[in-house]
């Protein structure tokens, strides 16, 4: 036989083998925990190596991102997530001082930006949700709040978060916005400010101040107040609110860049909006 032929009689044989490998599926007993689309080049859509990725994300992240590590893990079998949640600010200057992140998820658009100006990212950032924002009380609510104007009163304990987090912009524009509305005395921004009695690292340790009793209000997002059971909410006007934009960026000195941006296309698509979704969270505008 010639070395063409033989040739020609090798690729026959080979391409139903791997036809067959190919077709191979997970067993039923361990179906998927949740529908999820692969973006193309990570290993579930091709014949790429699966990659431990590190996400750095906002606090107010963390169980819509314990979900979505079960999904994508599930869907790229062999891949792993490690995630690490905390103030947006905090992150951001954890990976400029060369933290190992894969992705950064931000809790506003301008800590994803500072990476991209420093050429620490790649490409531009990505919006991936929306957010807004509500006042959370005690369950029994013992200073007896029953609006946004309440958090002006004298001798009311306001629980706020460090300056540089991004929750502390949202709630100062909030702020802001209800002096502007009709009912709220002309002091309020100075009345509301004066009784803020302690700074947290990130807002999940603000919302566990007021779970606990040792303030009597905070502004903090929507989705972590429904994420709550031991706080309620004091609903604030739809024409005040200070609505959240979310986004990410892949870090530049990733290993695993391509796997890192397939990450965060597929958070910000269809498959990471429904997680989400059902965490409150609302699209990207």
């Amino acid at each position: 036989m010639s070395r063409r032929a033989f040739g020609a009689l090798l690729v026959a044989l080979l391409i139903p083998l791997a036809a067959c490998s190919s077709g191979a599926t997970s067993s039923p007993s361990a179906p998927p925990a949740a529908p999820v689309s692969i973006a193309p080049g990570t290993a579930a859509g091709s014949a790429a190596v699966p990659a431990n990725l590190t996400i750095y994300a906002a606090a107010s992240l963390k169980g819509v991102l314990d979900n979505a590590k079960t999904a994508w893990e599930t869907a790229d079998p062999g891949s792993r997530l490690t995630i690490s949640t905390d103030s947006s600010a905090t992150l951001e200057t954890q990976i400029e001082q060369g933290a190992p992140a894969d992705v950064f998820l931000s809790a506003d658009t301008t800590n994803p930006q500072k990476l991209i100006d420093k050429g620490l990212a790649t490409g531009a950032a990505v919006a991936f949700a929306g957010n807004r924002l509500t006042v959370i009380v005690p369950t029994a609510n013992p200073a007896g709040i029953k609006t946004p104007a309440d958090l002006a009163k004298k001798g009311i304990k306001v629980i706020a978060a460090g300056d540089a987090v991004p929750i502390t912009k949202y709630a100062t524009q909030l702020v802001a916005n209800l002096a502007r509305e009709s009912g709220y005395p002309s002091d309020f921004v100075a009345a509301y400010t004066a009784n803020i009695a302690s700074k947290e690292d990130n807002v999940k340790a603000v919302v566990a101040k007021i779970e606990l009793g040792e303030g009597d209000a905070a502004i903090v997002y929507v989705t972590d107040a429904k994420a709550s059971t031991k706080v309620v909410t004091v609903d604030v006007p739809a024409t005040a609110n200070a609505p959240a934009i979310y986004a990410g960026v892949v870090v530049k000195p990733s290993a695993n860049a391509s796997s890192a941006q397939a990450f965060l296309d597929w958070f910000a698509g269809p498959d990471g909006q429904a997680i989400l979704a059902g965490f409150g969270f609302l699209p990207p505008p």
